[in-house]
């Protein structure tokens, strides 16, 4: 059985994965839904699956924060407690994440892999280059995008679908959270 996988993104209404200049975490729109949405996203069984990049990130990222930071969100602290196959052709053993191990090669032949040995659904939040290879070779099931009402015209980093293949999306899920979020969930196929 293959499992699924799912290519979970944060992004601004211009489609940018991240606000440079002085925005915060979720763009400061958070609220107690969308937290508690995550949350229960990240409660089931599931093997994430990041690219080195998003690693050093998150990893960088924890380490530097406090107990109170938006990083340490319980759904954050869920994440990182999950097993976690990076793929990465640089990093290290051991990595900072206990369950954390590292897959070399390309991340086509390593999804392709995971999706046909693991017992429980792949999920990927973040790894932007990675995630746009991976759909482009059919290998993402569904791609969930949560939409904060933001433009970051001028301070928007990471523009998440940059460089991406024509794809057509079936709208398979949808949800208003803390009455301003969107999250929306698409099985994407190849134009």
């Amino acid at each position: 059985m293959t499992a699924t996988y799912t290519f979970d993104v944060f992004s601004s209404l211009d489609g940018y994965g991240a606000g440079g200049g002085d925005w915060e975490g979720y763009w400061g729109k958070q609220g107690p839904e969308l937290l508690d949405h995550r949350l229960a996203l990240y409660r089931p069984e599931q093997r994430m699956v990041l690219g080195a990049n998003t690693f050093r990130a998150f990893a960088k990222m924890l380490a530097s924060s406090t107990e109170n930071s938006d990083v340490r969100d319980p759904w954050v602290t869920r994440l990182r407690g999950m097993p976690t196959t990076v793929v990465s052709t640089t990093l290290e053993a051991p990595l900072a994440w206990s369950n954390a191990t590292i897959a070399r090669g390309d991340a086509v032949d390593v999804v392709a892999r995971l999706k046909e040995e693991s017992d429980v659904p792949l999920r990927s939040h973040g790894s932007l280059s990675m995630n746009r290879a991976l759909m482009a070779a059919g290998l993402v099931d569904r791609v969930q995008v949560t939409i904060f009402p933001v433009i970051t015209g001028r301070t928007g980093l990471d523009p998440v679908f940059r460089g991406a293949a024509d794809f057509d999306l079936e709208l398979i899920e949808n949800r208003t959270l803390d009455g301003r979020i969107q999250e929306l969930v698409y099985r994407p196929t190849l134009h």
